[in-house]
């Protein structure tokens, strides 16, 4: 009996022994688990109260020394800590971040910690390097498994199916969203993150990453057509050539065998995955910006947030005047007034400032004396920012900050990096870090999507990796924008600011839009465009039309012109991916809510009672009868908000509201 019971005990005790072992994680409000299995493997599961949301999938990196970290590895130990923590974000969607984790690192003797962290509202983790000595990242898995074909709304690389992958790294992350089961997907198409899949019981889980620093961002790909997504990453430029638009660009001919070239210690991104209960939790998450490294600026008094009058979009189209409107002093000055007029804080001269096809920001065309724009921007207290292609601000980027800066500009818009490999995204910093040295701010345009550079350089104001609105001025009648404006807060907009660039005057429904570049308009109603200022988050906001329409539109012009463009609180007050979102944020004592409907009709009672107790008046800007026809007709009323905090609103198809809200 004692041999037998001997030998029972051993059977049990060599599995434990000599498999794989289990650490568990869970949320500060004990709803979501992440169990990490470590053996031959590292693989992790994450569950919500027993409900499996991702099943068992493998994470490693892979060194080009032959050494994989989660293959083989040896664990150390395990600690665990607790944050409860307040971060504060001057220009965000909130003056203040709640920053509530449980966290668990796992030290592994093969010179590497895995950490993750566990939200209420979802999971992260990242790998970190503890040895002294630099190494070569070949390859980065992390997967995402699902147990079921759920459907997904992902944004692929644009024309992507008609080029190799390795050509779909370079890209302007400018897509609209497809609707497809998981096992649809193309297993030879990249898409850009953030990515949606939808599971049971209206949860949506929503991959994204942070704190890209010194490391290629994440594509997924769906390899073999089950119900998974990988990572996959662009290496790193081996050989390359000066070309692209107006030779403003840097295209990589031949890459390297790695994806990154990291420094002892490094810490690699963030790996996000969001749970929401509900779609509208998506268009309010904060896990991007908590994640990123905090900021490295001492000072930030000098940065502005505001909004931008433009001429790009609306092919400098003024009347009216006793000149020839275009690239010139006395078209940049007319914009400048129109800006005063309304205290608009910039003015941008987008491309054509510089000398075509030369690359180079010193050369500056002849109708253009910008110290005499400067100065007379500065006597009407507005401040111009000047657009940027890549090449020509790379170059010499510490050349021209100091000297634009000396001048009297403010900031940069730059333009046409259009890749995200480790070169690139040190570029982002490395621009970041010297504008702020000269007090410039920067709106990365033509780049992939924000990943915290927003948190760690406050200067960094702006992104776009949107499918904006200047996409109207080419795009042919089957490009849904108005579907697009209503998925793109829940997924893109996770991830930080748009450069969206709303404010059409010229607005169209779906049997009169038609593409134009010299007089463009909007899909959708009027009160779409005032409403997009509420719903997209953009701390440096352009007007995208011209002065000569905004001129004639008096009660819209000075909405715009007057919400703010950073907030103290934000609300996500109702939504649904691809239907509709209602926003609303604060500024002071005054909020402002905006809502947006698809291209159906739409009544929604909005449930007001965050304003509390008081008597409130609302300014509402609303469709007008005839919207569903003449999309530019709106009404502007001034109504008491109820005492039961419920307030109806109708709009049109493509339509959208928008209240500002104030105490008698």
């Amino acid at each position: 009996m004692r041999i037998l019971f001997f030998i029972t005990t051993l059977l049990f005790i060599i599995p434990n022994m000599f498999g794989q072992k289990e650490y568990r994680l869970n949320s500060p409000d004990g709803k979501l688990e992440v169990t990490l299995y470590i053996g031959d493997r590292i693989t992790y599961e994450l569950t919500e109260e027993g409900h499996t949301l991702v099943a068992p999938s493998p994470l490693s990196v892979h060194l080009d020394n032959g050494t994989v970290w989660g293959n083989g590895s040896h664990l150390k130990r395990v600690s665990h800590r607790q944050a409860n923590e307040v971060i504060p974000s001057p220009f965000y969607k909130r003056s203040e971040v709640k920053d509530v984790y449980n966290e668990m690192t796992l030290s592994f003797r093969e010179h590497f910690n895995l950490i993750f962290r566990m939200y209420n509202e979802g999971m992260a983790y990242r790998f970190a390097a503890t040895g002294n000595r630099p190494f070569k990242v070949t390859n980065e898995e992390a997967a995402f498994n699902f147990n079921k074909d759920y459907k997904s709304i992902v944004p692929y690389v644009k024309d992507g199916d008609k080029q190799p992958i390795e050509a779909q790294f370079s890209n302007s992350f400018e897509n609209t969203y497809t609707h497809i089961e998981l096992s649809g997907l193309p297993p030879k198409r990249l898409m850009f993150t953030p990515v949606v899949t939808e599971q049971e019981n209206g949860r949506k889980l929503c991959i994204a990453e942070s704190d890209v620093e010194s490391y290629p961002g994440m594509f997924l790909i769906n390899r073999n057509g089950g119900t998974a997504l990988t990572s996959a990453f662009a290496a790193v430029p081996k050989t390359k050539k000066q070309g692209g638009h107006n030779q403003l660009q840097i295209l990589v001919t031949e890459r390297e065998n790695y994806i990154a070239s990291c420094q002892p210690k490094a810490k690699l991104p963030w790996r996000i995955i969001v749970v929401a209960r509900n779609d509208k939790e998506l268009a309010d998450n904060d896990m991007v910006y908590k994640l990123a490294a905090p900021s490295r600026m001492k000072d930030i008094s000098w940065i502005r947030p505001g909004k931008v009058a433009w001429e790009w979009w609306n092919h400098w189209g003024i009347k009216g005047v006793d000149f020839e409107a275009g690239i010139n002093n006395e078209t940049y000055m007319h914009y400048i007034d129109f800006a005063s007029r309304h205290g608009i804080e910039y003015v941008i001269l987008d491309e054509g400032w510089a000398v075509n096809l030369k690359a180079d920001l010193f050369q500056i065309v002849p109708e253009i004396d910008l110290k005499k724009l400067t100065a007379y921007a500065r006597q009407k207290n507005v401040g111009l920012i000047l657009w940027a292609g890549y090449h020509a601000f790379a170059r010499d980027m510490e050349h021209v900050c100091k000297h634009y800066s000396e001048m009297g500009i403010k900031g940069f818009k730059i333009d046409f990096m259009d890749r995200d490999d480790q070169e690139m995204v040190d570029f982002h910093y490395q621009a970041a870090e010297i504008a702020a040295k000269y007090k410039l701010m920067v709106d990365f345009h033509g780049t992939y999507k924000p990943t915290g550079l927003n948190r760690t350089y406050p200067n960094v104001i702006n992104y776009e990796a949107v499918h904006g609105l200047e996409q109207m001025k080419w795009s042919d009648i089957h490009t849904d924008q108005v579907t697009y404006d209503v998925t793109m807060p829940f997924i893109r907009m996770l991830a930080g600011p748009v450069d969206y660039t709303q404010g059409a005057m010229h607005n169209a429904n779906k049997r009169c839009y038609h593409s134009s570049m010299d007089t463009p308009m909007s899909q959708g109603t009027r009160c779409r465009q005032l409403a997009e200022y509420v719903v997209f988050e953009s701390p440096l906001n352009m007007l995208c039309d011209s002065p000569t329409n905004y001129d004639r539109e008096e009660e819209c012009t000075e909405f715009i012109a007057t919400i703010p463009t950073v907030w103290e609180q934000t609300i996500a007050m109702n939504g649904e991916i691809g239907k509709y979102i209602t926003m609303a944020r604060r500024k002071g004592d005054v909020w402002y809510v905006g809502s947006l409907t698809n291209w159906d009709a739409r009544t929604l009672t909005l449930d007001l009672s965050f304003l509390g107790a008081g008597r409130w008046k609302a300014e509402m800007f609303h469709d007008g009868m005839n919207a569903n026809r003449l999309a530019s007709d709106y009404q502007k009323t001034v109504t008491d908000i109820p005492a039961s905090r419920k307030l109806t609103v109708k709009m049109a198809q493509g339509g959208g509201c928008a209240l500002k809200i104030y105490k008698e």
